[in-house]
């Protein structure tokens, strides 16, 4: 009975498995030996070889067979890490947790809390601010915001103008007086202009114009329009308008509405910066509402008086009887000679009157506590500009 062949049980390393020279490789064939005759053995029959021995050794490469070239790092086998993790788990698990928890708390205690606002807690910051911070006034931030759009308007009449007869004069009004001799006075009876001296004097046949009256006015476009008491430039022979960055225009007459004492101004030359001034209806207007009145009284300014809104639809008749107003704005913010044709302004300081008139029933010429402004939406309509 034939007995199979015995082979190696080792297996060659990687490295060497196409090593098809060294004896006993995987899928190498011996090399047949030749024929002898069997002793003892059927005749015909090929001798079979003896198979190799069984060494433990044949797995290992001999350095003489060990190819050529960098040896590759032997391969970290699975058991080792998990015995290394199994080690240190005992240790590795508690400083961990350690280091987890820490980290959570402080997350929690750096995580910025959301204050609750209480009542308590905003009438504190708000008497802080009030405490440590001067804030202006009302009255204040509405100048300022109106103000680069109040102008000077001053009223020259030539000399021989000033020797015609005296037109009576309507007691109340703040604007413009009469012609009356040399030297001039400022609208409605202002303080006297100093005499000048031998040296300015002109020549008597000097045909240089006298300043015969001061007024307000209110820039109400980028372009120059300006809004104004008709009293203020009635028979003057040239008007000027002194901007609020001091620079000087000619102004001229282009729109007038008698029966609200307006007059619409042209001036001929603006600063580039010319901010008009913003116009508000009186539609939501009450008694009592601050307002501000900025002018020139008795030439000097621009002031700023305050007050409050003393009635809504009133009517003022000239002491002469000649004209009768209505629909006026009553205030008690300090108004004079000089204020008429300057803004009425809210709190906002935004223009919801042009001041055209004060009442004073005895002869003096000074404000007792009761002015009137025209509504701008009369104003602006002798402006052309649509209503409010």
């Amino acid at each position: 009975m034939r007995r199979p062949a015995l082979y190696s049980s080792s297996r060659r390393p990687a490295a060497l498995a196409g090593d098809t020279d060294a004896p006993g490789a995987i899928g190498d064939t011996p090399a047949a030996a030749p024929s002898a005759p069997s002793q003892g053995g059927r005749p015909g029959m090929r001798a079979r070889s003896p198979a190799p021995p069984i060494r433990e050794a044949a797995a290992m490469p001999s350095p003489s067979a060990a190819p050529a070239g960098p040896t590759a790092p032997p391969p970290v086998r699975a058991g080792r890490l998990r015995a290394a993790w199994a080690a240190a788990r005992p240790w590795a698990s508690p400083a961990l947790a350690v280091l987890a928890l820490a980290t959570a708390v402080g997350v929690v205690l750096t995580r910025p809390v959301p204050q609750v606002l209480t009542q308590d807690t905003i009438d504190a910051a708000v008497r802080h601010t009030l405490e440590t911070t001067v804030l202006p006034s009302q009255a204040a931030r509405a100048a300022a915001k109106v103000g680069p759009a109040v102008v000077r308007v001053t009223g020259y009449s030539a000399p021989e103008d000033l020797q015609e007869p005296a037109a009576p004069h309507r007691a109340g009004r703040a604007g413009r007086k009469a012609p009356s001799p040399a030297p001039a006075r400022p609208p409605d009876g202002g303080e006297a202009t100093p005499p000048r001296s031998a040296e300015a004097r002109p020549a008597p046949d000097d045909k240089a114009d006298v300043e015969t009256g001061v007024g307000t006015g209110i820039v109400v476009t980028a372009t120059g329009t300006i809004l104004t008491n008709l009293h203020v430039v009635s028979g003057v022979r040239r008007i000027q308008v002194t901007f609020a960055d001091g620079s000087e225009s000619p102004a001229r007459i282009t729109g007038v509405q008698a029966d609200q004492d307006l007059a619409v101004l042209q001036a001929a030359k603006v600063p580039d910066d010319l901010e008009p001034a913003t116009l508000r209806s009186t539609a939501d207007l009450r008694p009592g509402d601050q307002v501000a009145a900025i002018g020139f009284p008795f030439g000097i300014g621009p002031s700023v008086s305050a007050g409050v809104v003393s009635g809504l639809k009133r009517r003022f008749r000239s002491p002469e009887g000649k004209q009768q107003m209505s629909n006026l704005i009553q205030f008690d913010a300090a108004a004079n000679p000089g204020n008429s044709g300057g803004p009425l302004v809210t709190m906002d300081g935004e223009v919801v009157g042009v001041v055209t008139a004060i009442l004073n029933p005895t002869p003096a010429r000074t404000f007792i506590g009761i002015g009137f402004a025209v509504p701008i939406e009369n104003a602006a309509a002798a402006a052309g500009m649509p209503p409010y």
